[in-house]
């Protein structure tokens, strides 16, 4: 996986009173994020209800060229409520190694889904990426927190992207 062109901006996220420094010493390099939620089995997805509750459901996905990617039913409360508001925050499954990313939600056409992520999917979970069973979203961060049990507060990370 090259991310070297989507390396977003690092600092430290603003948590006063849980002992975070202020320096950069000890922040985690990005590479650290990517494998971590590259390598996730199941993640959480959540989403904003039409009424502002949030909606969170595990979901599968393969994380691809800076984005990540998961296919779910254009009936299921997540697409439903992805149509109306396309914020969401994707975690992966491990607490201890915890990445956050916030970011928005497109839905793809078929022949917008990258065959990379065709193959990735099913190497992965050994179950095809299937358009026909439902929408394939592509999830495009806008920032991502990594909140490492072992290495906290020192190795508490913000990465920002875009301008």
């Amino acid at each position: 996986m090259n991310d070297s062109a989507n390396t977003p901006h690092a600092m430290r996220p603003k948590m006063d009173g849980y002992g975070v420094p202020g320096s950069s010493k000890g922040m985690l390099p990005w590479k650290w994020a990517v494998e971590r939620f590259s390598h996730s089995h199941n993640y959480w997805l959540t989403t904003v209800r039409p009424d502002g509750a949030p909606h969170v459901m595990p979901v599968w996905g393969v994380w691809l060229d800076g984005a990540w990617y998961f296919s779910t039913s254009a009936t299921s409360r997540k697409s439903r409520n992805l149509e109306r508001n396309p914020k969401c925050v994707v975690c992966n499954e491990s607490a201890k190694e915890a990445v956050i990313m916030e970011g928005r939600a497109e839905r793809l056409k078929d022949d917008a889904i990258p065959a990379q992520a065709f193959e990735d999917y099913k190497a992965k979970y050994g179950w095809e990426l299937d358009p026909k069973r439902g929408p394939a979203w592509k999830v495009t961060p806008s920032v991502v927190f990594a909140m490492p049990e072992k290495q906290f507060p020192e190795g508490v990370t913000k990465w920002v992207f875009g301008d």
